[in-house]
């Protein structure tokens, strides 16, 4: 049976998919400052200026996509690409905001590798301090945010305890199972409310097909490239992992990729931390990181190919989720046996971004004093006096080069 709202709603993709591209490439090319920044960015651009879609409705699609793992900005942007033009229009969104700051990030790969001398190494290592301010600064605004009462901010001390002590992917995805479950005892406050119904283009057929895919890929994945010995199946495992377990923005992505790409000596600490910081200075949605450490890989796939399988598969977990929720999301967001444990979820997400603040990112960029005293510079500048973070990063990337000549 077709899904009568969705067909009801059909009408909503009124658009063109050249008009969103090109809607989208403009923000992909200004929208600097993370997730939060972008929402605002979409509300300015989708809600105020063009009349895409009213202010309860932006709320409400807002609200869904921070319920899913996956990038929220960009889930945004795709789901409303998918409501103005259809399918195709939901692919012009992500390719709009997305490539941009993509292609950005794989000229640096590139560059990054020719940093070779004194000063070269000066800045490499201004861009690995940055990223501590950056990263802070996510763990104090998420905190505040997704810990408000002592029982999450109690799940969050106890997923940073278990993300270190258990260490790598298998810390993280316990810490958040962990928070779920207890989310259900500790958070039943958390899980009321629900705001105005979504209407999208999507049958709850091809949201069945969306959801199935999603876990086929989760399960199956590891499973082929445990069986077939191909690098470049274990990348695309690697990075839909990473997709497919972020919680609570951009930022959270740190750890799980460090854990995917670094500890199997893929990339190095000091490439990693470099190219996050890097990744700060450049418009966009901060998972097209993945499209830096892609082109960075070694053994190959690498450069171009390398870039694209990383950028397509992190993001491709998320989309499919999302495409899955939107035929079902009315009823099922008005269960609080649902919202509770992602609550607590959220809450342990807090607790693994403050373990990689700790390690690798804290351990990796303050080695001395002036290292210190560069990150303190770097983190006052964005929390009390609200700099745009890619000056911050330039101011960073110009302190390490000083600091290294004098």
């Amino acid at each position: 049976m077709t899904d009568t709202s969705a067909n009801n709603s059909s009408a909503a993709a009124k658009g063109t998919s050249g008009e969103v591209l090109a809607a989208f490439l403009k923000l992909g090319l200004t929208s600097f400052g993370g997730p939060i920044a972008h929402l605002g960015y979409f509300r300015e651009e989708f809600v105020a200026r063009r009349d895409w879609i009213d202010d309860r409705g932006y709320a409400d699609l807002v609200a869904l996509c921070q319920f899913l793992p996956g990038p929220a900005s960009s889930q945004v942007g795709f789901a409303l690409g998918l409501q103005r033009a259809g399918p195709l229009g939901a692919l012009a969104a992500f390719a709009g905001f997305t490539l941009p700051s993509a292609i950005l990030l794989i000229l640096f790969a590139w560059w990054a590798a020719a940093l070779s001398g004194p000063l070269g190494q000066g800045v490499m290592h201004g861009l690995k301090v940055v990223a501590v301010a950056i990263v802070a600064q996510a763990v104090w605004g998420m905190a505040r945010t997704l810990c408000p009462d002592r029982e999450r901010a109690g799940i969050a001390v106890a997923a940073v305890l278990v993300a270190i002590f258990v260490g790598g992917a298998a810390g993280q995805l316990g810490a958040i199972l962990l928070g779920g479950l207890a989310g259900l005892w500790l958070c039943r406050e958390a899980g009321t409310g629900a705001g105005t119904a979504l209407h999208f283009p999507v049958s709850r057929r091809a949201g069945a097909f969306a959801l199935i895919l999603f876990f086929a890929l989760l399960i199956g994945l590891p499973l082929m490239a445990a069986a077939i010995p191909a690098q470049g199946l274990a990348v695309v495992d690697a990075f839909y992992r990473a997709g497919a377990l972020v919680f609570g923005g951009g930022h959270v992505v740190l750890p799980l990729l460090e854990a995917e790409v670094v500890a199997p000596g893929w990339v190095s600490p000091d490439a990693f931390l470099a190219g996050y910081g890097a990744a700060q200075a450049v418009p966009g949605p901060l998972f097209t990181f993945a499209a830096y450490l892609g082109a960075a890989l070694e053994p190959a796939p690498n450069g171009i190919a390398g870039a694209m399988i990383a950028l397509l598969s992190i993001f491709l977990p998320g989309f499919l989720l999302l495409v899955g929720a939107l035929p079902f999301w009315n009823a099922l967001r008005a269960q609080p046996r649902v919202r509770a444990p992602m609550a607590g979820a959220n809450a342990a997400v807090v607790g693994i971004l403050g373990a990689a603040l700790y390690h690798p990112v804290w351990t990796g960029a303050i080695l001395r004093p002036e290292d210190f005293a560069l990150a303190l510079v770097c983190f006052s500048a964005l929390v009390v006096w609200k700099a745009p973070p890619w000056i911050v990063v330039l101011v960073a990337a110009t302190g390490g080069a000083v600091l290294t000549l004098i």
